[in-house]
């Protein structure tokens, strides 16, 4: 079976890191990865900004680099979710393109929800000694119910202890453009996720979108916190700590 793995921008850009542990994970389950070099972005920032013609354009861009596998997994619930969730609304009025558009929709899933849902893997290579706590990004959590699945997963990581948060589905002030436009709101949002954080007493927050964690992240180190990791979920399966810069 032939996984597609969407990488996404963000990681591509930001986070390698990311993208080479989901490609170990779907490999240690047996698939068989491609990655498309071609591949860029989902087309949400546009979509979200109300510019449909470019988000058009590049859903009819994933499609073609993806469809031809028999699954597409992506590290990101809010990529996993435009795609699942938007896309379809790009092709009103496009019969024949929207018919390939639902059978790839039908066919593309968050990391978490394909490897504990479709793959059923019963162990992780990762290891960590401490404790984290997890938070549920907006997307992944309300567009494709992606709640247990991560924790399913982290209760099979070695000398991992998981220590839930307060609020723990509470937005993190992100929201892509959000953040720019409503900053001061965003702010207080993000001061409230790293309060709840910080009180958990956990030595990393964990999540499963890499908009909300450069944006936790950030906050944590400006308010002098250089303790807490913050670790996208696939680089602690795979068994990939990061130390907090300073």
């Amino acid at each position: 079976m032939r996984v597609g793995l969407f990488v996404t921008c963000l990681v591509d850009m930001m986070r390698p890191g990311v993208g080479f542990a989901a490609l170990e994970l779907l490999e240690g389950a047996g698939y068989q990865v491609v990655v498309p070099a071609s591949q860029t972005c989902c087309g949400q920032p546009g979509y979200n900004s109300g510019e449909r013609g470019s988000a058009h354009a590049l859903a009819v861009k994933v499609l073609e680099e993806f469809e031809h596998c028999d699954y597409v997994v992506s590290p990101s619930g809010s990529c996993a979710g435009m795609i699942r969730t938007h896309y379809p609304d790009l092709f009103q009025g496009e019969p024949a393109l929207l018919s390939r558009i639902q059978r790839l929709c039908a066919k593309t899933f968050e990391l978490t929800d394909f490897l504990v849902n479709i793959a059923r893997i019963s162990s992780v290579p990762g290891s960590f000694s401490g404790a984290v706590t997890y938070h549920d990004s907006c997307s992944g959590l309300r567009e494709l119910g992606v709640k247990s699945q991560p924790r399913q997963l982290l209760a099979k990581v070695r000398g991992l202890t998981l220590k839930e948060m307060s609020a723990s589905t509470t937005c993190c002030g992100f929201g892509g453009t959000f953040a720019l436009k409503m900053d001061e709101i965003s702010a207080r949002m993000t001061d409230d996720k790293c309060i709840s954080i910080q009180a958990s007493g956990a030595d990393a927050v964990v999540l499963g979108d890499l908009g909300c964690m450069l944006n936790i992240e950030g906050r944590l180190r400006r308010r002098g916190d250089y303790r807490t990791q913050v670790l996208h979920v696939a680089e602690v399966l795979a068994g990939v700590d990061r130390e907090p810069e300073r």
